[in-house]
C-alpha cells in the first residue's frame, strides 16, 4: 500500500509551531486546561488526581454516553472514541475500502480521506462545490459519478476549506443517491458547532443506515491538543471498527478522556459553543474588510462555519510559492489552495486572538505589495 503525501498536514505540522502568526489553523484559539475547568465550574483537582492508567480503549462509557447525546437516538454502542477526528477518518476508510472499490468525494475538501481512500481503493472521483453558487454542491455531477462500483461517498459538512454548509435538501439528495447503489457515506462533521449564526448545521445522522459520522473536539471546541475524536455509526459497524483501532493508537489518553467528559456536559458544551461563536463573529469582520479593501486581488464567499475563509486571488504567483514567501519573509502561515488541488486560492484562518490577526494581515500586505510590484 502506497500512501500519498498529505501536503497540508506536512506543511502545518512542520511550521505551525515555528512561526509567529499561525493562520493555517481552522479552529478557534485553543483553551488552557484552567480555562476549560473554569468554564465548566469544575475543580481541577479531579484532573490532578486522575491515575495515568490505560484508558478504556474505545472511550470510557461515560464519554461515549456524552457523545451519543449529541446524536438523537444514538447510544454508547454507536460511538467509538479516537485520537482526533483524523484517526476516526483513517480507520473508517481502512475498514470500508478494498482494491476493487471506487470512492466519490466532495471537492474541495480536507485531503486526509482522499489520501487514505486513494491508498485503499481502486479510484477516487470528485463531485464539486460550485463557487458561483456559494459553494453549493453539484449533485447532478454526484449522481453521474455514482454507479454499482462505488462503495463510499465522502463529505465534510460544514466544509473545509470553504466554510459552506449543506442544506437539508442537499443532504437528503446525497443520501438518496447513495441509497440507489447501497454505498456508504462518511460525513466528517467536525466543524458542527462552529457556525457563525449559532444554528447547528443539518446533520447526516438519522437519515441513512450505511452512515458514519466523524467529529471531535479540535475545531468547534478549541481543544485540539486533547486529540479527542469519535466515529458514530451503526452499532455492529462500530463494534467491528474497534478492532481496527487496536492496530493504531489502541486507546485515547486518560487525561483527554477526562477533559472531554467535562467539555461535553450539556451546559459546558453550550458555553464552549458560545465562546466559539463570539470569536468567529468578532474576527471575521476585520478579515472580510481587509479582503474587500483589496478587491482587485481577492474574491471570496463569506464562510458560514469554521474559523476559515477561502479566498481566490488574482496574482501571478503559485499559491504554495506565495505561502512560502509569507512564512519565510513575515513568519505568517496560511494554507495554499493547491493543497486542495486548487491553485490561485488561500485558506486563511481567523480564529487567533484579534490583535494577532490584525498584525498578521499587515504582514501579508507587505508581501502582497512586493508581488504586485
Amino acid at each position: 500500500m502506497k500512501i500519498n503525501p498529505f501536503r497540508m498536514e506536512r506543511w502545518q505540522s512542520t511550521w505551525e509551531n515555528r512561526v509567529q502568526f499561525n493562520l493555517s489553523e481552522s479552529g478557534v484559539h485553543p483553551m488552557t486546561p484552567m480555562e476549560l475547568f473554569e468554564l465548566a465550574g469544575t475543580d481541577p483537582q479531579e484532573f490532578l488526581d486522575q491515575r495515568l492508567l490505560y484508558n478504556q480503549s474505545n472511550g470510557t462509557d461515560e464519554l461515549r454516553d456524552c457523545i451519543a447525546a449529541i446524536y438523537p437516538g444514538a447510544t454508547r454502542e454507536n460511538v467509538l472514541v479516537s485520537n482526533g477526528g483524523s484517526e476516526a477518518n483513517y480507520i473508517t476508510t481502512w475498514k470500508l475500502l478494498g482494491p476493487e472499490n471506487v470512492v466519490v468525494m466532495q471537492a474541495p475538501n480536507y485531503m486526509q480521506m482522499w489520501g487514505t481512500a486513494a491508498a485503499f481503493a481502486r479510484e477516487v472521483k470528485f463531485f464539486n462545490l460550485l463557487e458561483e453558487r456559494g459553494w453549493a454542491p453539484d449533485l447532478d455531477e454526484l449522481a453521474d459519478c455514482v454507479d454499482d462500483r462505488v462503495k463510499l461517498i465522502i463529505v465534510t459538512n460544514p466544509n473545509n476549506p470553504t466554510g459552506a454548509i449543506l442544506t437539508e435538501q442537499e443532504i437528503d439528495r446525497v443520501v438518496e443517491i447513495a441509497g440507489r447503489v447501497g454505498a456508504w457515506i462518511v460525513a466528517d462533521e467536525i466543524y458542527a458547532g462552529a457556525e457563525l449564526d449559532g444554528t447547528w448545521s443539518p446533520t447526516f445522522w438519522g437519515r441513512y443506515d450505511r452512515l458514519v459520522i466523524t467529529a471531535g473536539l479540535s475545531k468547534a471546541y478549541g481543544l485540539p491538543g486533547l486529540r479527542l475524536g469519535w466515529a458514530v455509526g451503526p452499532a455492529d459497524f462500530i463494534g467491528d471498527l474497534w478492532s481496527y483501532k487496536d492496530y493504531t493508537s489502541i486507546a485515547p489518553g486518560t487525561l483527554s478522556d477526562l477533559c472531554a467528559r467535562i467539555a461535553l456536559q450539556p451546559e459546558t458544551r453550550q458555553r464552549i459553543y458560545q465562546r466559539t461563536e463570539t470569536i468567529l463573529n468578532e474576527n471575521l469582520p476585520p478579515l472580510t474588510a481587509w479582503l474587500e479593501e483589496r478587491a482587485d486581488i481577492f474574491q471570496y464567499r463569506p464562510p458560514r462555519a469554521g474559523a476559515i475563509c477561502y479566498t481566490r486571488y488574482d496574482l501571478e504567483i503559485n499559491s504554495s510559492r506565495l505561502a512560502q514567501r509569507l512564512k519565510d519573509e513575515q513568519s505568517v502561515l496560511v494554507v495554499p489552495g493547491d493543497h486542495f488541488n486548487m491553485d490561485g486560492y488561500l485558506r486563511i484562518g481567523y480564529g487567533v486572538p484579534r490583535t494577532e490577526l490584525s498584525e498578521a494581515l499587515d504582514r501579508i500586505e507587505t508581501v502582497l505589495r512586493s508581488v504586485v510590484g
